[in-house]
């Protein structure tokens, strides 16, 4: 009470003083000597006189007033200190009392600022005291704050959103194969991806508490502590953020670590970033910006300040896996990948560049758009690297059978997948189109009718090329083989591949009906070629030329049976080889062995039937019908021989 006492004389004396001071003032100015200037001082001292009066009489009252109200605040805010719970745990009651006090102790700190003239004022040591009452509740409140969006986090469950577990990777990692592979028919499949994944809002945070985060957040903010309610708002968010990326499995990788990892392990990495990134933006990052709109929407740029702070560092980990990818070797086997990630970040764009808009986001939108042209780019340089590993796929040794070589069934799959991204590669190639038109074999090459009659696209152009190359190379495969007649085999048998399945598939619309008929053709004379120079020298042996007796037009008894029996020996050893070669493809298998039967058995049943007379039984080892189901052997990849010797 003592202090109580002093500091009402103390308002006393002050009000005795201006009291005496406003007397003298009114004296002065009745002696009406004075001039005008001296008047006029008066008066506006006589004005201050009453200011300070009256501001004295409210300040004397206020102060006393000041003093209880802070005493009540700091006794609710200090009961809190000592204890481990959390204030909101307590009930709502017992919540809002405690931010009803924490923003008493706000009004009381800002009027006791307006009042302080200077430190020696007793406001001042009350200013002090309420500072530290304020500091205390708004540290409470941060540690509130942040235990609320912790504690009322929603679990991320990516199920609800169509997300696909990673147990398929596994299923798939074991048919991945390396450029030239023969399995690539197989390995080579595409991820299916929704374009109908629209953006849908989560409540990340349990909706009861948003008013109360809510009103912390505009308190602490009205108190000057804004920036500890949004590094703790940051904070949190950028740990749910970290778990929601954790959940979809997808790891923090430096560049340096994505460089090095084995294929089939990146494989995976790449198909699970595919399936993030649209669950991440559309879904997860559209409600984040959310959350922050419901809590700080009322004051400000600060929602999407807090947004961008919470959500940049997780943006730029799955931007960095992007950059890693497009930096890295260009190997012909990442391509359709490389698409995969081309495409899921050009279809997020609008998005990410919606999310990010303001001027705050702007290092996330340059980023995102950086990465986009670097994948492009990766794209168009793992195309030509395609290319040129078709170009260079050298061989030591003949391909055996003469069948379908791996090269072959590895790029027409290849381009076959790549009609899946006609619009990107019709975009990223158009201002990439063939330099070297000589590229183009002139049987491959589009004619001027046909490039007069319609567009061709970039893509198509491209798929030409790769035809080309390709055809260039199995041609020089060929030249492998010592055989004449294998090497138009193998070529028939390649080429008809390449056409059949462009003929078959998606490719028809790329390389036009033009296309497969000079591929047609061109098989048609591969398979001409075979049976001339499989064939000719065989049929050769079934005419009368050389078997005439000398001097005469008659036929040599000796001379014909020694012509049939090298016939004979020719057929079987034809048909030796021949088991063992092999056509894949059944109706190229069986058109070419009705083709040879009917040349062979036609010129077998014509030379037997004009010289049966002159030939005993014990000389005709195979009747018309024995060498007609001989040949229906050729070409299955089975070696085979005919066992039943010739008969002296």
């Amino acid at each position: 009470m003592g202090d109580c006492d002093s500091t009402i004389s103390e308002v006393e004396g002050e009000e005795n003083l201006i009291a005496a001071a406003r007397h003298i003032v009114k004296a002065l100015r009745s002696n009406k000597k004075l001039t005008f200037s001296a008047r006029k001082t008066l008066a506006e001292l006589g004005t201050q006189l009453s200011t300070m009066a009256a501001l004295n009489e409210t300040k004397g009252d206020g102060v006393s007033e000041i003093e209880d109200r802070l005493y009540a605040v700091e006794e609710k805010i200090l009961s809190w200190e000592e204890d481990q719970s959390m204030v909101w745990d307590s009930g709502p009651e017992e919540a809002s009392e405690y931010l009803n006090a924490a923003d008493e102790a706000r009004k009381l700190t800002e009027r006791l600022e307006s009042l302080c003239q200077n430190k020696d004022d007793d406001e001042y040591k009350l200013l002090h005291r309420a500072h530290n009452v304020l500091q205390k509740a708004m540290e409470r409140l941060e540690e509130e704050f942040s235990h609320m969006l912790v504690e009322n986090r929603q679990p991320f469950e990516p199920e609800h959103v169509s997300f696909r577990s990673s147990e398929e990777d596994v299923l798939d990692e074991g048919s991945i194969m390396s450029f030239g592979d023969e399995s690539v028919e197989d390995s080579l499949q595409r991820d299916s991806l929704s374009r109908a994944s629209e953006e849908y809002i989560l409540d990340l945070v349990n909706p009861d508490v948003i008013p109360e985060l809510r009103c912390i957040a505009n308190l602490m903010f009205n108190s000057n502590y804004d920036q500890e309610c949004y590094q703790a708002y940051t904070s949190a968010r950028k740990d749910a953020l970290d778990e929601c990326l954790f959940i979809l499995e997808m790891e923090k990788l430096s560049i340096e670590d994505v460089l090095k990892m084995e294929w089939v392990s990146l494989n995976s990495k790449i198909r699970r970033w595919v399936r993030t990134m649209k669950i991440f933006v559309r879904v997860y990052l559209a409600s984040e910006k959310c959350l922050s709109h419901q809590i700080f929407g009322e004051l400000g740029a600060v929602c999407v300040d807090s947004f961008v702070e919470a959500s940049k560092a997780s943006m730029l980990q799955l931007l960095n896996f992007g950059e890693a990818m497009s930096i890295g070797p260009h190997q012909p086997e990442k391509l359709t990948r490389i698409l995969d990630m081309y495409e899921v970040l050009a279809d997020l764009l609008p998005d990410i560049d919606a999310l990010y808009s303001d001027e705050v986001g702007s290092p996330v939108r340059i980023e995102c758009h950086e990465v986009l042209t670097g994948l492009g780019d990766s794209v168009k340089a793992t195309f030509l690297e395609f290319k040129n590993a078709i170009a260079s796929n050298a061989s030591t040794n003949p391909f055996a059978g003469g069948g379908i070589h791996h090269l072959t069934r590895y790029v027409m799959n290849y381009v076959k997948i790549l009609t899946d991204y006609c619009d990107i590669l019709n975009f990223l190639l158009k201002d990439h189109d063939e330099d070297d038109p000589s590229s183009l074999s002139p049987d491959m090459s589009p004619t001027k009718e046909e490039e007069n009659k319609s567009s061709i696209s970039p893509m198509a152009r491209h798929f030409r090329s790769i035809s080309s190359i390709l055809e260039s190379n199995l041609d020089a495969k060929s030249k492998l083989y010592k055989d004449a007649s294998l090497q138009h085999f193998f070529l028939m048998n390649n080429i008809y591949y390449m056409a059949q399945k462009v003929k078959g598939s998606e490719l028809r619309h790329a390389f036009g009906d033009e296309w497969i008929r000079k591929c047609n053709r061109k098989f048609q004379q591969h398979a001409m070629n075979y049976e001339r120079a499989s064939w000719s020298s065989i049929l050769s042996l079934l005419k009368d030329e050389g078997i005439q007796n000398p001097g005469s037009n008659s036929i040599s008894k000796t001379l014909l049976k020694e012509r049939i029996r090298s016939f004979y020996i020719a057929f079987e050893e034809t048909y030796k080889t021949q088991t063992s070669w092999l056509i894949p493809d059944d109706q190229l298998r069986e058109d070419l062995r009705i083709s040879t039967s009917l040349k062979v058995i036609q010129a077998y049943r014509t030379f037997v039937g004009r010289h049966g007379s002159l030939l005993k039984d014990k000389h005709i080892k195979y009747t018309a019908d024995d060498l007609e189901s001989f040949l229906l052997d050729l070409f299955e990849g089975s070696p085979k021989s005919l066992q039943n010797s010739y008969r002296r």
